[in-house]
């Protein structure tokens, strides 16, 4: 299996893993050429996904703004679907944004539920083992569709953080940790409760980050704002209301997100192995091979 020495998001598949092991029996400067007509390649993709960069602000369609601050970038629904599906992550159609840092070294994915407004009144009932066994089971059900596209299973370790809900913001928030052909990652999900329906917020990042990324995504979700008549204190008699409650957020939605993404809570792939990214070679994520072969580490800013 073949890694890379670099720390920013795998940008694009443009083939399988067999291809890039034909071009290693090539001459080192055939390589060199190939690594870099692949670097071009990876920075085309990104560059045409409609970034907003900071400092400015975004707009989730007519739901939500949130605040891109410098050094990072926005991209919307549609840019966000084809970054899933470059790295090998089911989508929904839900998406309406993804927030990184311009270094792609972690990222934050928005979805948005339009169920209808979530009563929190379980607030106070939340199964934290109840609910570990929901999702466990929704990401067998997801591993199907996995396996039909030939991706790598996905597995649930348990949380890193237990379900809670903030009564004052109306945010429920956990930590998951998932793994996949031995490697872990942490996705920690904030749903926002909305009049309308749920803004689901999940950072992707390396388990070895979690700790010092953590505080800087909370500080940018403080920025993100619900549009007049879309806060969830809007409610008014005769909105329509969600069929299920705050367990189900958590567990996927049983009802409304799994008949939508075929998988109950989904983990997007992207692992990594010490200090290096792993290839997957159904995926076969294209990359930097330049960097891969003499190590140059060092994180780039997406221009």
């Amino acid at each position: 299996m073949l890694s890379i020495n670099t720390p920013r998001l795998l940008v694009r598949g443009l083939g399988n893993l067999c291809m890039v092991l034909s071009i290693l029996w090539l001459g080192s400067d055939v390589l060199l050429a190939a690594a870099e007509k692949e670097n071009a390649d990876g920075k085309d993709f990104l560059a045409s996904l409609n970034w907003v960069k900071g400092p400015a602000t975004a707009s989730m369609k007519t739901i939500a703004d949130i605040d891109v601050p410098k050094d990072f970038m926005f991209t919307d629904g549609e840019g966000t679907r084809k970054l899933m599906e470059a790295v090998g992550n089911l989508t929904s159609g839900s998406e309406v944004g993804l927030l990184a840092p311009t270094s792609m070294v972690w990222f934050i994915v928005f979805r948005f539920s339009d169920d209808g407004y979530v009563k929190d009144d379980e607030k106070d009932k939340l199964n934290a083992d109840k609910m570990l066994q929901s999702i466990k089971k929704g990401t067998e059900r997801g591993n199907e569709e996995r396996k039909r596209r030939g991706w790598p299973v996905m597995n649930i370790v348990g949380w890193d953080l237990n379900p809670a809900y903030d009564p004052a913001t109306h945010n429920l928030e956990w930590a998951i940790r998932g793994e996949s052909q031995g490697e872990q990652i942490v996705n920690h999900n904030t749903r926002i409760l909305g009049r309308k329906g749920v803004m689901e917020v999940k950072l992707v990042v390396d388990p070895e980050k979690y700790s010092a990324v953590l505080p800087e995504f909370k500080q940018l979700l403080t920025a993100y704002n619900y549009k007049a008549g879309e806060r969830y204190a809007e409610y008014r008699p005769g909105d329509k209301l969600a069929k299920y409650g705050l367990a189900a957020l958590v567990t996927g939605g049983a009802v409304a997100v799994a008949a939508k993404t075929g998988l109950l809570a989904s983990i997007v792939l992207f692992f990594k192995k010490g200090a290096k990214f792993i290839i997957i070679a159904v995926v076969a994520v294209i990359v930097a091979l330049k960097r891969f072969l003499f190590g140059r580490s060092a994180p780039e800013k997406v221009e």
